[in-house]
């Protein structure tokens, strides 16, 4: 099973348990996998034989005429934003327990925690 899916298994119970801050943090982890698979945009280049629309400045006519096909992560690498993910959340429970909310600092371990999991199964399946 590749990590997105695992994450969507996990946002599914999460969503289920009615977990908010769990599902918020895998939420986070699938949007950081997502931004990574964007094109970066060439803002100094023109487009290339597009049209340009006349109801909006700048814009192309035609459906998808902006359209470029996302980078295909690795497994590896989206591993390793997962586990930027897991580590970044880590430091966020430190910091809320020396800010004495032990409330949101157990939401946040619980969050951290789940996405560990996530992230120990993935390995192990290697």
């Amino acid at each position: 099973m590749l990590i997105r899916e695992a994450l969507q298994q996990a946002l599914t119970d999460a969503l289920r348990q009615r977990d908010r801050p769990v599902a918020a943090a895998i939420r986070t982890a699938l949007a950081a996998i997502a931004n990574a698979e964007a094109v970066p945009v060439p803002v100094d280049l023109p487009p290339t034989g597009a049209v340009s629309s006349p109801h909006v400045a700048g814009s192309a006519a035609g459906l998808a005429a902006n359209e470029v096909p996302r980078r295909h992560l690795t497994q590896d690498e989206a591993l390793a934003i997962v586990a930027q993910e897991h580590a970044g959340l880590l430091a966020h429970v430190a910091r809320l327990r020396q800010q004495c909310r032990p409330d949101d600092a157990d939401a946040a371990r619980r969050a951290a925690a789940t996405l560990g999991s996530v992230l120990a199964a993935q390995r192990s399946q290697r």
